[in-house]
């Protein structure tokens, strides 16, 4: 699932020759897969509240396998961005629930680290599954990595099915429960910080390939040995924040909201440099997920780790920035700024999630936002 959000950032220029489309066009599949999980992920994981775990995830898994059946199928833009929705919503279905199950096994004294652990699915992702996923789609064509992710989809499901146990259900809550969870100022502030913060590093990201090949005249072959390094960056930044962000929360997470707004802004100076482009989005990918199990532990903290829609929201917020990010990077690119757009608007969303995260850091234990 964190595979197939990013994948296409690598593989722009395939899709978009293979589809007819140019290539902010083609980033607008980033863009609907991430507004398929912001929306869906609530919706569905009200809808299937009285479900087990177990059903609920293998339906999801099944779900997102056709989704990426019916893309790989298509030549047609509109029938591949309708199948990305529906792929998304079955991504956030089983985000929202999955994050439910682990942070009630974890305690809320361990829940950024059980973040941690969970996201790191994103960050194995990131590691291996984008870098391998760009250099066969750029040799097999862009619907080889989604023929993979399918069969991936439901081996998985076929595990789950087996592994979790069938009786097991959340833990009864009702719809009114959840949403009074939902009237705390402070958790809207946590999810405007999360959607601000994955906004400013996705923006530039989702068009590392032009960046990389038009802005720094580097081969494609260097695209996904660049998506490799951003993602063992990753690797390093989640399990950091995972690890001390129980202990000292926004003393990492502002320090690395600032550190992508320098990066991005040595982006758009310096990116003409092959060398040093590449080493900026090696930067990136360390800093930029640092302060995404932080901010999911920051709701356990304030609804409990039993909620299944502040938790759905919560990931809704992940895709609120990398859908707005996305978007606002394909304008950019578009416009007159050209390749320099995108980590334009990356550093400026980067600057303003200071904000509130600030206010976050200032009011921890007040009780006027709770």
């Amino acid at each position: 699932m964190g595979t197939t959000e990013l994948v296409v950032a690598g593989l722009l220029p395939q899709v978009s020759a293979g589809l007819d489309i140019t290539l902010s066009q083609a980033g607008l599949l980033i863009t609907v897969f991430a507004v398929g999980m912001m929306v869906g992920a609530p919706a569905m994981a009200m809808a299937t509240l009285r479900l087990p775990p177990r059903a609920t995830l293998v339906l999801a898994l099944v779900l997102f396998a056709a989704g990426h059946v019916a893309a790989a199928l298509s030549s047609s833009f509109a029938v591949v961005l309708v199948a990305r929705f529906a792929a998304a919503v079955a991504t956030g279905t089983f985000w929202a629930v999955g994050a439910v199950v682990a942070a009630a096994a974890a305690g809320p004294a361990a829940s950024a680290r059980a973040m941690g652990v969970m996201i790191g699915g994103v960050t194995l992702a990131n590691v291996l599954g984008v870098p391998l996923g760009t250099a066969g789609g750029q040799l097999l064509g862009w619907q080889g990595p989604f023929w993979v992710l399918a069969a991936l989809a439901l081996i998985a499901a076929a595990v789950l099915a087996r592994k979790l146990p069938a009786a097991e259900t959340r833990p009864q809550t009702s719809f009114a429960a959840e949403l009074a969870s939902l009237r705390r100022g402070r958790l809207w502030l946590v999810y405007l910080a999360t959607a601000l913060v994955q906004g400013s590093f996705v923006a530039a990201y989702s068009y590392v390939a032009p960046l990389l090949t038009e802005l720094a005249g580097l081969p494609e072959a260097v695209v996904p040995l660049a998506m490799f390094g951003y993602g063992a960056g990753a690797l390093a930044g989640i399990t950091f924040g995972g690890r001390l962000g129980d202990i000292h929360p926004f003393g990492i997470a502002i320090p690395a909201a600032g550190l992508i707004a320098v990066t991005l802004a040595a982006l758009t100076l310096w990116g003409g440099n092959g060398v040093l482009a590449v080493a900026l989005v090696l930067a990136l990918g360390a800093f930029g997920l640092v302060a995404n199990p932080i901010l999911v532990a920051q709701v356990v903290r304030a609804t409990g780790p039993v909620n299944t829609l502040a938790m759905s929201l919560s990931t809704s917020s992940f895709n609120v920035g990398i859908a707005g990010g996305s978007w606002l990077g394909g304008l950019a690119l578009s416009s007159s700024l050209g390749v320099h757009g995108p980590p334009v608007v990356g550093l400026v969303i980067a600057v303003v999630a200071l904000g509130p995260l600030g206010v976050l850091a200032i009011t921890r234990d007040k009780e006027v936002l709770r």
